[in-house]
């Protein structure tokens, strides 16, 4: 068999080796498709995670620019080909995707595919995921496939191997996340019990002073001494508790992957779409990611309870050494001035000691039936 310029079981056992590196899902993803387009000599390739709603809740592309893939716009939803390969579990090998009864057209700045292969991927009887490649790069005879029949055997072992390699980062992923709930829960009981101690101590010792003021109140002035530095050591109490709490996915993943995969996790919860983009965006000082993670928590709770949007658009992107943070929808909107007049405040004053906190800005843009959009830029490192 001859795939290419990297052919041959060498090239085979390399991809298999670099799916099995990975331990996120996301980077096994791009991982799998990249080995995919390469040995089989393809100009693109894609790999597509389906939800429980008629979408995916995760799609790589290999061969597309980024500027490409911000043109062709959201995420597609399981139809035609891609729905047949997911819903009937079988591989689909075209000489012209366009030419099937299955086509259902591409947005307008999706590249032009012709030849096609594409099959699930399965772990037991569950598909997992489908997996295809177009516009192989050989000589075709019109009307002919260039994907062979060896190509589609090659494609299989790929992708038997795929799930395996993505269910053991599911696994991965699952186990980290029960990691941080028990060490969270670890930390909340020490946070109850620390601070409440603190807490009765200051109380009991508040009304000492009370009962002191007039009889002795230079005793009361020491209870109240006391008092203040009981406050502080609470205060103290609860800044470390909220370092300890820094998310972790933060420290492993950084900005852009937690936010992605948050983002991910809300657009399969909820029935609005939920995207995300991100930009260039190096990594930042710690408190300017929590902040801008933070923020974008509190912007998403908004928009998905309270605004009837049906499509929120978060984006991260580089500004000077900093970056900015959009969080956009196209719900119901209010008049900020009006909601501070009533003393309702849909979470911007947190959002903008957040922001001020780590040294950054934030601005609120909205209007009734005019939909939100919340923004905050940091300074950088």
């Amino acid at each position: 068999m001859s795939h290419g310029p990297r052919s041959g079981l060498a090239a085979v056992s390399s991809a298999l080796l670099a799916m099995s590196r990975h331990l996120e899902v996301r980077d096994v993803l791009k991982t799998i498709v990249a080995s995919a387009r390469e040995l089989l000599d393809a100009q693109y390739a894609a790999l597509g995670v389906p939800d429980d709603h008629g979408g995916f809740a995760q799609f790589v592309v290999d061969g597309v620019s980024e500027e490409q893939w911000k043109a062709i716009g959201p995420l597609p939803r399981q139809h035609g080909i891609l729905a047949a390969m997911l819903h009937e579990a079988r591989s689909e090998r075209l000489a012209d995707v366009r030419k099937d009864p299955r086509f259902e057209g591409w947005p307008k700045a999706h590249p032009d595919l012709v030849d096609f292969l594409g099959l699930p991927i399965r772990d037991g009887d569950e598909v997992i995921g489908a997996l295809f490649l177009a516009n192989k790069n050989c000589p075709k005879p019109e009307g002919s496939c260039g994907f062979t029949q060896d190509d589609e055997e090659l494609l299989g072992i790929l992708a038997q191997h795929a799930a395996i390699a993505l269910t053991n980062a599911r696994l991965y992923e699952r186990s980290r996340e029960l990691t941080i709930a028990e060490e969270r829960s670890r930390l909340a009981h020490e946070l109850h019990d620390a601070v409440s101690q603190k807490l009765f101590s200051l109380r009991l010792t508040a009304q000492a002073a009370a009962r002191l003021v007039d009889r002795d109140p230079s005793r009361a002035k020491g209870e109240l001494q006391q008092v203040a530095a009981l406050a502080a050591e609470a205060a103290d109490e609860l800044r470390a508790a909220v370092v300890e709490l820094r998310p972790a996915a933060l420290d492993e993943d950084g900005l852009v992957a937690t936010l992605r995969t948050q983002i991910q996790v809300l657009d399969r919860a909820h029935s609005a779409r939920v995207t995300f983009t991100g930009h260039g965006v190096k990594a930042l000082p710690a408190s300017q990611e929590e902040a801008l993670l933070r923020v974008a928590q509190e912007a998403l709770h908004n928009a998905l309870r309270h605004s009837g949007a049906d499509h929120v658009d978060v984006t991260l992107e580089r500004r000077g050494h900093g970056a900015v943070l959009r969080v956009t929808d196209d719900g119901s909107g209010f008049d900020p001035q009006a909601v501070r007049r009533a003393g309702r405040h849909l979470g911007l004053v947190s959002m903008r000691d957040r922001a001020g906190g780590a040294g950054g800005s934030l601005t609120v843009e909205s209007a009734p039936g005019k939909g939100t959009t919340i923004e905050m830029e940091v300074p950088g490192g």
